[in-house]
């Protein structure tokens, strides 16, 4: 099978490139031959000018289409890239070809999979359009260029042979877009490696980090986005400290916020530079989920939150840590409310405090709830699972177009 991916490891670390390359290598294992190709120009454009054409991580074999001369326009850049895919494509014979959104895309694999006669997969991860407008205010949803993306994207869905989406809130747009529901399946966000191995305690988490074994931790693992609602949670934080000593807040990972969320803190009166780790390598990623006791995921209330489902809550379950979320659709998906985790209005800081609040004086049921959390991952979130689900569909679709 063939990918094509906007991005990936090793030049792009987001929860993007760590989904396509978890999802691939679980595919690999399975007993496919699986190979990725990034768009045209990808990593040069970020400056890797020496990146090999082709390598190897893990069972996953990356193909690199470098730009060959200018490319003055989006129309000329997608023939060139259609052109070289359909080279490459000539040369291993995928029986599947499989992509994601945006719809760019889309339109490039459907160009070439019509020219060689294989179906296509169209992988709905996001709704660009809407986290576009996440950043511009309420109007933004009714410009001409949210509404041009919109139905851009309806195209490229209906027109794949199958199309796959992280959750049941997004399989519910999709179908606004015109696509029947039985050629829709859910992939969700899921877990593999470490996170799959048995949780150390926080405080042995703690130990490795360096940080106070006696302190309970709160906080999150995330890009720092303004709909992630890392200020709401700063404020909440500020809130607990006026009453308790014993809460220590971290929030690791970077992204377009910072500054100004370094700021809201400051403002709040706390100290970023005790708050904010920044980016982090996979593995201690996996130990900060580890050493925080209680996992914050305070999304702010947006189409694109009330339709993406995060990876962030499903990998803190897995860490048999409880959950504090915003209550929204695609969150509810993940987080049961007092089973596995506690839901508060989006945007709420107040409440965010006293959910908090409740967890970090009642250590049975934070252990209780994360034992819950992570029963439920391993039973419905791994890329195991999800690898086996898609060699049955691509099994599927090639038997349906052998038969027609």
């Amino acid at each position: 099978m063939l990918h094509l991916l906007t991005n990936s490891l090793p030049y792009t670390a987001t929860g993007y490139t760590r989904r396509s390359q978890s999802f691939l290598k679980a595919q690999a294992e399975e007993g496919w031959e699986v190979h990725a190709v990034t768009r045209l120009g990808y990593p040069e454009s970020l400056g890797f000018v020496q990146a090999p054409r082709k390598q190897r991580i893990d069972d996953v074999t990356y193909h690199r289409l470098v730009v060959k001369g200018a490319v003055p326009n989006l129309r000329d850049r997608l023939q060139a890239e259609t052109e070289r895919l359909l080279d490459l494509v000539r040369v291993l014979k995928p029986e599947v070809l499989h992509t994601t959104t945006h719809f760019v895309n889309g339109l490039v694999v459907r160009a070439v999979a019509e020219a060689v006669g294989v179906p296509w997969v169209y992988e709905v991860r996001g709704q660009l359009a809407d986290t576009w407008a996440s950043k511009r205010g309420p109007e933004a949803v009714s410009s001409e260029r949210y509404k041009r993306f919109n139905i851009r994207e309806g195209e490229v869905m209906r027109d794949a042979d199958l199309v796959l989406t992280l959750g049941a809130s997004m399989r519910d747009r999709i179908v606004e877009y015109g696509v029947p529901r039985e050629r829709i399946r859910l992939v969700p966000n899921a877990v593999g490696a470490d996170f799959l191995s048995t949780p150390t305690s926080a405080r042995q988490a703690k130990a490795k980090l360096g940080i106070d074994p006696d302190k309970l931790y709160i906080g999150t693992v995330s890009s720092l986005v303004a709909y992630e609602g890392i200020d709401d949670l700063l404020t909440a934080y500020s809130l607990l400290r006026r009453r308790r000593d014993d809460v220590r807040l971290l929030i690791v990972g970077s992204g377009a916020a910072m500054q100004e969320l370094r700021l809201h803190a400051a403002e709040v009166g706390l100290d970023p530079a005790d708050i904010f780790v920044g980016r982090v390598s996979t593995s201690d990623a996996v130990r900060y989920h580890g050493a925080l006791d209680i996992f914050v995921v305070p999304r702010k209330d947006f189409a694109v939150t009330r339709s993406v489902t995060p990876l962030k809550p499903v990998e803190a379950m897995a860490s048999c840590r409880p959950v504090v979320a915003s209550d929204l659709p695609a969150l509810r998906e993940t987080v049961d409310d007092g089973i596995n985790g506690l839901l508060v209005p989006a945007e709420d800081p107040e409440a965010l405090a006293r959910a908090i609040d409740r967890l970090a004086d009642n250590a049975e049921l934070r252990e209780r709830m994360g034992f819950t959390g992570r029963k439920f991952v391993l039973s419905t979130r791994t890329w195991k699972r999800n690898a086996e689900l898609c060699v049955d569909l691509y099994a599927t679709l090639r038997h349906h177009q052998e038969s027609s």
